[in-house]
């Protein structure tokens, strides 16, 4: 049986992606969480979660970081971007950070399921009208070295880069992991190194590199609202 988790904070668009995964996969076990640390959580609770339907500015999220987040944590489980941003650039991103698929905010519910049904057959799905341009779009060379370079931390030096990307001190994280702050310590070193960085501001900025602006909070005239 199949286990979706619907991420977003939207509970309409719950809704509609909730009938959309029954519709395709009938009998699957459907979950839902609106916020990025509920999602880390659920997937943390349940190991048996197949799909992620992942809003990327659902509270907690910054555009591509709750991707990198699940990818690094919980590689087993497939993820499907979905996103009222449907930028070429924006898909190909995401495609290069591990997503199985993308899904706009606009698609209607036959592709809903088409997308569930296609990635749950582990399949890569992007919708029709997106496939020809997202084809011809070049991946960045800084977005490969910067995925395989986040693809090389462990699930819990990725936990570390995160809350020190938040500002926490190592004993806040020690604090907040359950761990000694030597541990935390021999993280940082750890993540330093492979991320080719010299200290925890530079860690931080590694992260924010995958923030993506949200279309939804743009004002008419392309300004951030």
């Amino acid at each position: 049986m199949s286990s979706l988790l619907i991420a977003d904070d939207h509970p309409l668009f719950r809704a509609a992606l909730r009938q959309a995964a029954t519709d395709a996969v009938p009998g699957a076990v459907v979950r839902e969480a609106d916020t990025l640390d509920a999602v880390l959580g659920a997937l943390d609770a349940d190991p048996g979660i197949d799909l992620v339907l992942l809003d990327l500015h659902m509270p907690g999220n910054h555009g591509l970081a709750g991707l990198a987040a699940i990818r690094a944590q919980f590689p087993g489980v497939a993820v499907v971007v979905v996103s009222a941003n449907d930028d070429p650039r924006v898909v190909r991103r995401a495609l290069d950070h591990g997503a199985a698929g993308y899904l706009p905010k606009s698609a209607g519910l036959d592709e809903l399921r088409d997308a569930i049904r296609a990635v749950l057959a582990c399949e890569q799905w992007l919708p029709p009208a997106l496939r020809g341009t997202v084809a011809r779009t070049e991946s960045s060379r800084a977005d490969a070295d910067l995925a395989a370079r986040l693809a090389s931390l462990s699930p819990q030096q990725f936990r570390v880069l995160t809350l020190v990307a938040q500002g926490l001190l190592n004993k806040q994280i020690a604090d907040r992991l359950d761990v000694q702050e030597r541990t935390v310590k021999a993280h940082l070193s750890a993540i330093f190194e492979r991320l080719g960085v010299r200290n925890r501001t530079q860690a931080g900025v590694v992260l924010r590199e995958l923030e993506l602006s949200d279309p939804s909070r743009q004002m008419p005239d392309g300004t951030p609202g």
